[in-house]
Parts: structure tokens; C-alpha cells; sequence
């Protein structure tokens, strides 16, 4: 009995035993067998390809996929001798963490990297924020840390994350990714090309190969195709401060500026701004494509049209506005001086000019009030209900009502007439304009020119025609005539232009509050202008649509002025002049010269054949920075001798470029406020250099 006791109790101590030990290899030593399965058996392992880029008109990055890193020690790697090296080294080593990531010091490295290898921690977390790829490179070369991951411990987690070096700008057209880069795109072009954006997955095993184990690929992964898109970053950048400017003016709610090529169709500058919370303006939705709104005053352009076609009236077509306020069905139709008298008897041009609700809708109701469904054909004839099925998704279907359809009463047609009761989207009244200034050709407004591969087209996107005629020649040649005097003599004329001619038409319209009506509580208005420039021969078509509570609200003002502001800058950036015209060949002319790097504005001011006093000394392969005096003769150039590299430059005078490279150069970070040159920086020059630290640097011409 003994004997079998003792047996018994043996054979449960071994069961305890191997109960024990099997838990502590699941729970205790889980992590170590794991890397030590990872080392020698990987089968079908999914490898992701790189996510294309998204590139603008001009060939220039707008979003791509960067990597960035998390890095790791693995204290139980490498054994003693690791561990020997580690302690040796500790403090070379902290000290260059802290060179990396200035933020920390090397004291709290030290403390940090004791405390893992005190727990002997085989993942343990070195550095608390994901790093750049340059960050992980500099890392990787520091004692240890330079080692393999088996022999060292040192190890990388990588994210490919998304990044916009142009910030905001057009930030949701170009769309968004999930968090989780695996889940795909939310929104935008990311979202509508990213069969072609992601690429295709690739499969790799371990395999033991001569002793040593290699990743062995059964499928390479294909990279994806980049997108060329039509926006172009100097025109975006132009439209968006043009409107934020004035929304902060006018504390608007939400804003939108479209610009687009007129023969292509291709959209140059898209914007989409609402107020935050904050106070700010962001990029939140797509408000230009989405919006389902009363475009107000500028549909009264198609509903002129539609009677110029139909042959009901001419532009010399007179109506008596009368003191501004004309009965309709038991309703009231007011002009916007309706309290200052009116604007008595106008014609069809003048009526445009002035935009006359009363004279529009007099008009439309006295042609079709017996045959509605005439105007509503003609509408249609023009094509502005149609869908545009554009590149990108969350466009809104315009909303135009006809006769036979409920809610359809007899003061619906003079209203429709004027842009209310109907729902127009921005970017389809700016196509529809868009067709007025191509000579009646109605194109598809289109975001995505090309998918390159390998420097190879692999998909290319044509202009589309959605309407090849959407009125006969002698219609388009009318309205093009009294758009242009809308500008230039109408309300329209802070959109105008000394330097070129501007058609097109405000609009300003009170916002529906839905159920509640237009007076419920505090009014809100839409207040907007659409038109094309230059109008004598078109070349861009834009639309500015601004969203704003309570009164002074007038397209004209504010939409028009913003509109302005965009098409002088834009035509600025295209005019070429030849250089030969402005050369005085009886004097030197001698330009105002920015302080910085002075070898190279002694290579530029030579070739410009510009006379030049050199007086600073410059070296074979060395940087010469300095500054510049303007001479009645010459431009004289002058060095900074004995710079010295552990203190704060100063880059007082110097244009953007020189100064954040001189200043980055010495571990600073810029900010830049304003353009033109420095005129003061936060740290005066002279201050010892603590790298990591940011300088204000502030602009102007």
C-alpha cells in the first residue's frame, strides 16, 4: 500500500509540475517563445505593398505614405555580452537618444533604459512617440542599437502612415485613411482610386536555407499606381486664403471656393471650410459637392436664358419693377432696395445687373405661369438637373421641381425662378457657368487626370462632354454680353478687375431653416458670386458660396470680392512678360537683394550681369552667409566671419528659404508667420543654441 501511495504521489507532483510549467510558459515566457517561433517558422505571411502617392497638376507631393517607427530593447537578446556593452555604453548611448529626441534628457534616458533592464523586459518600449524614418536611422547607428535584433535587442515596430506635406490644402478631396491603414480609405480621391492607390499584397516564408534562415518571397508585392491630380498647390493655396480671410471678417459659418479650368473641366483649387468650435476653419466635409442649398440669385442667369431662348423676350425686353415690392399669388416679391423706392422700369440687362427678383420672376410668370412645364423643359435642355458622377463620391443630385410634382403651387414657379425652391450643389452651378464661358460646351468637372506606374501612364482620364450645346450661339453670345456689364456696371463690381475682364453673377439668399421656414429666430444667409475670367476669352470658371448668420449679407461685397482677390492672383501667376521690355539700357539697375548664403547670390547676381562689390571671403565647399547693402553702382555683398556654430544666428533680412535652412542646420525648429523677408526672430541672434527649441520667425515685405 506504500509503495503505491508513493508511486500516486509521485505521479502528481510530476502532473503539478508539468500544469505549472505549462502555465508558465503560456503566460510568463508567452512573448520569448513567440519571437523564438517568429524566427523560424513564418508560412504565408501577407506583405504589404507601398500605397501610391497622390501628386498635383505639377508634379508635386500632396499625400504619401511615410514610415514611421516605434523602437524597442529586447534586454534578454545578445545574452551577457549584450548585456556587458549595454552597461559599458549606457551613457554614450543616452546621450545620443538625447541628441535624437531633444525632449528628453540623457539622464531620463539612463533612468528609463535601467529600469527595463532591471525587469529584463524583451519589448520594452524605449522612446514614448512613434519616430521618423531619419530619427530611426540616426538610432539604429548608436552603440548596441547598431547590432542585429537577436544580438542586440534592439527593434522596430513600423506604421505606414499617411502624410499631407501641404497640410490643409484640399485636405478632404484628397481624402482620408482608416487608422488602421489595413481598413482602407474613408473618403475622396483616397477613397474612390484605391484599387489603384493600394497596390496588390505579396506572400513571403522562413525558410532554412544553408544553416541560415531567409525570408523567401512567393509573391512580391506590387507597389500602387500614384494619381496625378488637377489641382494645382499655388492656385489652392491662393483660393483658401482668400476665403478664410474673409470669413474670419465676417464670422461666416461655412465657406467655398471652386476654381476650375474652363476648357477642361479640370477642378485647379478645391476648398471647404466650416467654423469649429474652436473658432478656427477646417476642412470638414465636402461642402462644394455636397451641399444641397437655394443657390438664390445666380440660377436667375438660367432662368433668363430659358426665356432668351425660347424667344420671349430679348435683352432690351422691359418690365416695371415699380417701387420694388410686386404682389405674386397673395405673396410678396421684394427687391433688395425695395425700402429705397425700387428700380421702376429696366430692361432683361439691366434687371441681371441690378438682380431684380421682381423683374425676373414678373418675366417667368407672365411667359409660363399656363405652361410651367415649358420652363422646367428648358432647364433641363441646359442640363443643370443632371447629376455630375464625379471622381470622388457624396455629390448632391440637384433638386429641381416640376409641375406634376407635390408641393408644386402656383407662387413655386416666380420663386423657382429666382434660386429658391430648387437644390443646386455649388460645383454644379459653377459647370453650369462653366458651359456659358466654353461657348455652350458642357464638360464634367473632373479631379483625377492620371494613374502612373514607373513613370508610365497606366490610366488616363479625358475631358468629358456631359451637354455638347446647352443653348443655341445667339443665347450664349446675350448672356455672355450682360453677364460681363453684371461686373463691370451691376452689383458685381468687387469682382471686377482693372488688369482684365470678369463676367458673372451674385447671389444672395436667405437659408431655409426647413420646417421652421426662413424667419424663424435669426436669418441666415447664402451669399455667393459665379462667374469666369478673362470673360473676353475664358480661361478659369470659380465659384464662391459663403454661409453667414444675420445681416449686412451681399454676394456682391463679400462672395464677389473674395472672387476678386482669387482671379488677380491667379492671373498674376500666369502672366509671362518678355524681360527684353523692361531692360533700361542707358543704367545698371540695381535690385534690393535678401540677405543669406553669399556665394550663391554672387552666382545669381553675375549671371543677371548685375554689378557686384565682394567683400566677405568665401572657401572652396564652405557656406558663406551674410548680408546685403544696396550701392548707387553695385550690390554689395557682405560675409559674417567667425560664426559660431553653437550660437543662434541672426537671419534678420534673409528670405524663408536661407533662414530655415540655417537656423534647422543649427537644430532649431521654425515657424514662419507672414512672407517677404525677417523681419524679427523670438531668439535674438547671438543666444546660445539649445537644439529642439522653436523661433518665431516674423515676415514682411
Amino acid at each position: 500500500m506504500t509503495r503505491y501511495f508513493f508511486v500516486v504521489l509521485v505521479m502528481g507532483l510530476l502532473g503539478i509540475a508539468i500544469v505549472v510549467k505549462a502555465a508558465i510558459i503560456m503566460f510568463a515566457e508567452r512573448q520569448y517563445w513567440q519571437d523564438v517561433a517568429d524566427r523560424f517558422v513564418k508560412e504565408n505571411v501577407t506583405v504589404k505593398p507601398n500605397r501610391g502617392n497622390i501628386l498635383s497638376s505639377d508634379g508635386k507631393l500632396m499625400a504619401s505614405s511615410l514610415p514611421e517607427y516605434r523602437i524597442y530593447m529586447d534586454f534578454k537578446a545578445g545574452g551577457v555580452t549584450k548585456d556587458t556593452m549595454l552597461v559599458n555604453h549606457m551613457n554614450e548611448i543616452c546621450e545620443g537618444l538625447h541628441k535624437i529626441f531633444p525632449d528628453k534628457s540623457a539622464a531620463e534616458f539612463k533612468s528609463h533604459l535601467q529600469k527595463g533592464r532591471k525587469k529584463g523586459s524583451r519589448n520594452y518600449l524605449i522612446y514614448p512617440r512613434r519616430i521618423s524614418y531619419i530619427q530611426y536611422k540616426e538610432a539604429k547607428r548608436l552603440p548596441v542599437f547598431n547590432l542585429n535584433k537577436y544580438k542586440g535587442g534592439f527593434h522596430e515596430q513600423v506604421y505606414n502612415q499617411r502624410k499631407k506635406p501641404f497640410g490643409s490644402l484640399a485636405a478632404r478631396t484628397l481624402g482620408d485613411l482608416y487608422a488602421d491603414t489595413a481598413q482602407g480609405a474613408k473618403n475622396g480621391i483616397e477613397l474612390s482610386f484605391d484599387t489603384l492607390l493600394k497596390g496588390r499584397d505579396g506572400i513571403t516564408h522562413r525558410q532554412k536555407v544553408m544553416n541560415k534562415y531567409l525570408n523567401i518571397v512567393d509573391i512580391a508585392p506590387v507597389d500602387g499606381c500614384d494619381i496625378i491630380s488637377t489641382l494645382d498647390v499655388g492656385m489652392q493655396d491662393i483660393c483658401e486664403k482668400a476665403l478664410v480671410d474673409k470669413l474670419k471678417e465676417i464670422n461666416a459659418t461655412v465657406g467655398v471656393a471652386v476654381l476650375m479650368e474652363v476648357q477642361t473641366g479640370e477642378v485647379k483649387a478645391i476648398v471647404n471650410m466650416m467654423k469649429a468650435n474652436d473658432g478656427n476653419y477646417y476642412e470638414m466635409r465636402n461642402n462644394a459637392i455636397s451641399d444641397m442649398m437655394e443657390p438664390g440669385s445666380t440660377f436667375k442667369t438660367a432662368s433668363i436664358m430659358v426665356a432668351l431662348e425660347d424667344g420671349k423676350i430679348t435683352p432690351e425686353t422691359e418690365v416695371d419693377t415699380g417701387n420694388g415690392i410686386m404682389m405674386m399669388y397673395g405673396s410678396k416679391m421684394r427687391d433688395h432696395n425695395w425700402h429705397r423706392g425700387g428700380y421702376g422700369k429696366i430692361n432683361v440687362t439691366r434687371i441681371l445687373e441690378v438682380s431684380s427678383n421682381v423683374g425676373v420672376s414678373y418675366l417667368i410668370d407672365k411667359h409660363y405661369k399656363d405652361n410651367p412645364q415649358k420652363y422646367v423643359d428648358g432647364l433641363k435642355r441646359m442640363s443643370i438637373d443632371q447629376p455630375l458622377h464625379l471622381q470622388i463620391s457624396g455629390e448632391g443630385k440637384p433638386n429641381i421641381k416640376g409641375p406634376k410634382e407635390r408641393y408644386f403651387a402656383k407662387t413655386t414657379l416666380p420663386w423657382m425662378s429666382i434660386g429658391y425652391e430648387t437644390q443646386v450643389p455649388p460645383l454644379n452651378i459653377l459647370t453650369f457657368y462653366n458651359a456659358i464661358a466654353n461657348n455652350g460646351v458642357m464638360i464634367r468637372p473632373k479631379f483625377v487626370k492620371a494613374a502612373v506606374k514607373d513613370g508610365e501612364v497606366i490610366e488616363e482620364y479625358p475631358t468629358e462632354v456631359i451637354n455638347p450645346k446647352i443653348c443655341s450661339d445667339r443665347t450664349l453670345t446675350q448672356i455672355r454680353d450682360i453677364l460681363e456689364k453684371v461686373v463691370s456696371q451691376g452689383l458685381a463690381k468687387p469682382a471686377g478687375s482693372k488688369q482684365f475682364s470678369v463676367a458673372g453673377k451674385t447671389g444672395t439668399a436667405q437659408v431655409s431653416q426647413g420646417t421652421a421656414g426662413y424667419k424663424n429666430g435669426r436669418v441666415n444667409y447664402l451669399v455667393s458670386f459665379c462667374g469666369y475670367f478673362p470673360a473676353d476669352a475664358p480661361k478659369y470658371s470659380c465659384i464662391v458660396s459663403i454661409q453667414k448668420p444675420g445681416l449686412p449679407a451681399s454676394g456682391g461685397l463679400m462672395a464677389g470680392s473674395v472672387f476678386g482677390k482669387i482671379a488677380e492672383r491667379v492671373y498674376a501667376k500666369n502672366l509671362r512678360f518678355d524681360i527684353r521690355s523692361a531692360i533700361d539700357s542707358t543704367s545698371n539697375v540695381i535690385p534690393p537683394v535678401k540677405a543669406g548664403e553669399m556665394n550663391e547670390a554672387f552666382q545669381v547676381l553675375n549671371s543677371l550681369k548685375v554689378p557686384v562689390q565682394k567683400q566677405f571671403t568665401s572657401k572652396k565647399g564652405q557656406e558663406a552667409w551674410g548680408h546685403t547693402q544696396a550701392a548707387p553702382n553695385a550690390v554689395v555683398l557682405q560675409g559674417k566671419d567667425g560664426a559660431n556654430p553653437d550660437l543662434v544666428p541672426s537671419v534678420i533680412g534673409m528670405g524663408a528659404k536661407d533662414a530655415v535652412y540655417l537656423l534647422e542646420s543649427k537644430g532649431l525648429k521654425v515657424r514662419l508667420n507672414g512672407i517677404g523677408k525677417v523681419r524679427n526672430q523670438s531668439i535674438p541672434g547671438g543666444n546660445r543654441v539649445v537644439k529642439g527649441q522653436t523661433i518665431q520667425l516674423t515676415m514682411h515685405n
